[in-house]
């Protein structure tokens, strides 16, 4: 069985990941975090990472590395990180099993954490 991973991406994802650590020279990756803001509560972050912060849960699919906030991980738990490009929009999208709700602008969401003892026994099954 293999790592435990708080969260998954699509092909889309990793491809759009792998370009913009392409794009620059010095980044390892992008590190996906939460904070609070917008109409709903909280919102999605996504920053480069030019040094990887031991403390983050890593994930890596098609040779894409992202990398998960500590503080982050009970909210994400369970997520697909998708990338999409509309008409309306081009961006990273986060189907998330802990979002109870999300803004009508689509830019910010209601989270509830995940359960601490399901997560603690997901990483112990995968250790």
């Amino acid at each position: 069985m293999g790592r435990f991973q708080v969260i998954s991406l699509t092909d889309a994802a990793a491809t759009r990941v792998r370009e913009i650590v392409d794009a620059r020279e010095d980044a390892a990756g992008v590190r996906v975090g939460i904070k609070k803001g917008g109409c709903a509560g909280m919102e999605y972050t996504v920053d480069l990472v030019t040094e990887p912060n031991p403390a983050d849960d890593h994930v890596e699919h098609e040779g894409a590395h992202v990398y998960v906030a500590p503080e982050a991980a009970l909210f994400l738990l369970g997520t697909q990180m998708d990338f999409e490009v509309t008409t309306l929009r081009t961006g990273f999208v986060f189907n998330n099993p802990n979002q109870s709700s999300a803004c009508g602008c689509g830019e910010s969401v209601e989270l509830k954490p995940a359960d601490l003892k399901a997560l603690a026994e997901a990483r112990a099954q995968n250790a």
